[in-house]
């Protein structure tokens, strides 16, 4: 019976030398959890105590970041559900990070960059107000009501 893995041998993505793939790529990929876990840290600290005096409504973290889900499919190794654990994380966190970003953003200075830069702009900025329209952001921030996607009145 063929043994299937989903991780990719070095030699089928990338670098064809295996030295290069395990002892460099592998444990620069893996060290990452150290600069996200202390980022973790900071910005969790900076949005339970932030957002609360700013107004901002709380982002909900488990709506971002999932890391057991996959380890319940019974076709993964138990390596390749570590590194599904660990991506779930890391990208999930990504994500919750650039969201209480974003949030931050919205509230300090929402006005969209010059879309003649090339510039892609993140989901949160297509609400903004456009470059130079001083009194739609006038309006805006005389609301004084933002509202969020994924705020816990609309669970």
């Amino acid at each position: 019976m063929h043994d299937m893995h989903l991780t990719p041998e070095p030699t089928k993505r990338g670098s064809k030398n295996p030295l290069l793939y395990y002892f460099i790529a592998v444990p620069l990929t893996l060290l990452m959890i150290i600069p996200v876990v202390i980022a973790d840290i900071f910005f969790e600290i900076y949005h339970q105590i932030a957002f609360p005096i700013y107004g901002i409504p709380c982002v909900k973290r488990s709506r971002y970041i999932r890391i057991t889900d996959r380890e319940k499919l019974p076709y993964l190794s138990w390596f390749e559900k570590l590194n599904c654990a660990y991506c779930g994380y890391v990208n999930g966190w990504l994500h919750y990070a650039s969201t209480i970003a974003g949030r931050t953003e919205s509230h300090f200075c929402a006005i969209a960059h010059l879309e003649t830069r090339g510039y892609i702009p993140s989901e949160h900025e297509k609400s903004f107000m456009k470059y130079g329209d001083d009194s739609a952001l006038k309006k805006r921030y005389d609301s004084h009501h933002l509202k969020y996607k994924d705020t816990e009145s609309s669970s």
